[in-house]
C-alpha cells in the first residue's frame, strides 16, 4: 500500500518548529545559544533495546471486527472478496543502499515478528525472495508515486519493475488473491526514525493487513501517527493472521467463523473485557483530518480543515482519540497565532485521553506542546511538570524524535530554574536521540535552536 503517514508526519514535524516557537516572546540575543553544542561535532545516533510492547486491552469481540475491517477493506474504499497472507516460510532481501544502523533496525524488527506474532520470515542474501526492500533515495520514490514517502506493491521485485508494471493489474492490490512476490520501497536519506517507521509499517502490510484504520487507538495500521513501531495489538493481529486455523482463499464470513476461537486462544484476557465498539470512522472525517495534515495545503485551509474535523467528532459524540486527535491537530495549526486557543485544545485533549485505556503515548506527545508555553512563560517548575512522565514513556514507544524533544525542553526548564549542570546533562544526552530522531546534524541543531527560543526574552 502507499504509505502516506510518514509524509504527513515530516510535514507535522517541520511545521512543530513555527508552533512552538509561537509560544515565545522572543529571543534573546545575548543568552546562551547552545553555540558550544552546535558547533561541535555531535555524539552519534543511539539506539533502541528491547522492545516491551503491551498487549491490547480491548474485548476480543472488538479485535475481532478489527481484525475483519483491516483484511477485507482497502484504504481508498475498495473490498476484498478473500483473505490472503504468505502460505510458506517468508524469505525477504534487502537492496539499494541503506544508512548505518539500518540493517540493525530490521534485524530486530524481523526478531520481533517471529518471537512476538509467531512469524516464520528470514532474510536472505542471494537469489530471489518473497519480498524485496530497497532503499532508494526520496527523489526516486517521489518520481515513481508523487504523494508517496514509502510504500509497498505486489508481483514486483525492484523500482524499475514497479515503474514497467505500474498500471498493470498485477499491481492492483484489489486483485490481490494470493501473497507471492512484493517489494518494499523505503528512504535511505532521511532519519533513521523515519526510515525505521516505514519498515515498521509497510513490512507489516506486506505480510498482513492492508487497510489503515483511524479508531485503532494502539495500532500502526492507523494514519495519526501516534505509534511509529509494531505495538501489541499489531502483533496479536499478525499472529492471528498467521494461525493454523486461517489460510489464503477464505471469505470474509469464514474468517469471521474462526476468529472468536482463535482470539479466545490467542489472546484470552480479551475474553474478560467487556465489549466497547467504537463508530466507523465517516469519510468526512478522514478527509478534513488529512488536509488539515497536508503538506501541500495553505494554513487557513488547513484549520479551517481541522475545524470541521473537530465539529464531526462532537456531532458523532465521540469521547475517544479521534475527538482528542482533532483537537490536537488544530491546538498544532493555531498555536503560533493565539497560544492560549491553542492551550485550551490541548487540555480539552488531555481530559479526553485521560479517560481512556491504552493511550499513553497520545498524551505523551500533547504534554511539550503544553510545557512549551509554560518555558515561553518563564514556569520552569510547571514545565517540568508537564514533561516529567514523557521521555520514559517515549523510550517505551521507541520514539527518540518525542524523547529528544522532552529532553532538550527540560534542559531549557532546568536553565531556568538556575540548575545548569543538570541542565548540560540533560541537553547532552538529547543529543544521541536527536540523531536517531531528526537525522542530520542540521535538524539536531535546528531543533535545538527552536526549543531554546522558547525562552522568554531576558531584559
Amino acid at each position: 500500500m502507499t504509505s502516506l503517514a510518514p509524509l504527513l508526519r515530516r510535514a507535522l514535524l517541520a511545521f512543530g518548529v513555527a508552533a512552538l516557537t509561537g509560544c515565545s516572546a522572543g529571543v534573546d540575543v545575548d543568552q546562551p545559544s547552545r553555540a558550544a553544542i552546535a558547533d561541535s561535532t555531535l555524539p552519534p545516533a543511539k539506539a533502541f533495546g528491547s522492545s516491551h510492547p503491551q498487549p491490547p486491552i480491548r474485548a476480543n469481540s472488538d479485535i475481532a471486527r478489527d481484525f475483519l475491517d483491516l483484511h477485507f477493506n482497502l484504504e481508498g474504499g475498495g473490498t476484498l472478496p478473500v483473505f490472503t497472507r504468505f502460505e510458506e516460510p517468508i524469505t525477504l532481501r534487502l537492496t539499494g543502499t541503506a544508512k548505518p544502523g539500518f540493517r540493525q533496525d530490521l534485524n530486530r524488527l524481523l526478531h520481533r515478528l517471529r518471537d512476538e506474532a509467531g512469524v516464520d520470515i528470514a532474510e536472505v542474501t542471494g537469489g530471489p525472495a518473497h519480498i524485496t526492500v530497497e532503499t532508494v533515495s526520496r527523489k526516486a520514490i517521489r518520481k515513481a508515486l508523487p504523494k508517496a514517502a514509502c510504500f509497498v506493491v505486489p508481483n514486483v521485485s525492484s523500482l524499475a519493475e514497479f515503474r514497467r508494471k505500474r498500471r498493470s493489474p498485477d499491481t492492483d492490490w484489489s486483485q490481490l488473491r494470493s501473497r507471492e512476490q512484493l517489494a518494499i520501497f523505503l528512504p535511505n536519506d532521511v532519519s533513521p526514525q523515519e526510515a525505521r517507521d516505514c519498515l515498521h509499517e509497510e513490512l507489516a502490510q506486506a505480510i498482513g493487513p492492508l487497510n489503515d484504520l483511524y479508531r485503532l487507538p494502539d495500532s500502526v495500521f492507523n494514519d495519526d501517527n501516534v505509534h511509529t513501531v509494531l505495538t501489541g495489538f499489531d502483533m496479536l493481529i499478525l499472529r492471528a493472521t498467521y494461525a493454523p486455523e486461517l489460510h489464503t482463499g477464505l471469505s470474509r464470513a469464514e474468517v469471521a467463523a474462526r476468529l472468536p476461537a482463535l482470539l479466545a486462544r490467542l489472546n484470552p484476557a480479551g475474553q474478560r473485557i467487556a465489549p466497547h465498539p467504537l463508530q466507523r470512522t465517516p469519510r468526512a472525517w478522514i478527509d478534513a483530518i488529512e488536509t488539515a495534515l497536508g503538506p501541500d495545503t495553505r494554513l487557513p485551509q488547513r484549520q479551517n480543515a481541522a475545524r470541521t474535523a473537530l465539529r464531526i467528532a462532537r456531532d458523532n459524540g465521540w469521547r475517544d482519540h479521534r475527538h482528542a486527535q482533532a483537537l490536537y491537530v488544530l491546538g498544532r495549526l493555531i498555536q503560533a497565532e493565539n497560544p492560549n486557543a491553542a492551550q485550551e485544545m490541548f487540555l480539552a485533549a488531555m481530559e479526553i485521553l485521560r479517560t481512556q485505556p491504552g493511550t499513553e503515548l497520545h498524551q505523551a506527545r500533547l504534554r511539550p506542546r503544553m510545557a512549551a508555553k509554560a518555558i515561553a512563560e518563564g514556569a520552569a517548575d510547571r514545565a517540568l511538570a508537564q514533561l516529567a512522565p514523557v521521555p520514559e514513556i517515549a523510550a517505551r514507544h521507541e520514539n527518540a524524535a518525542l524523547l529528544a524533544t522532552a529532553l532538550m525542553m527540560q534542559a531549557e526548564a532546568l536553565d531556568l530554574a538556575g540548575q545548569f549542570d543538570a541542565a548540560a546533562a540533560v541537553r547532552l544526552d538529547s543529543l544521541g536521540w536527536a540523531r536517531y530522531g531528526f537525522g542530520p546534524d542540521w535538524a539536531v541543531r535546528a531543533k535545538l535552536q527552536e526549543v531554546a527560543g522558547l525562552r522568554p526574552r531576558t531584559n
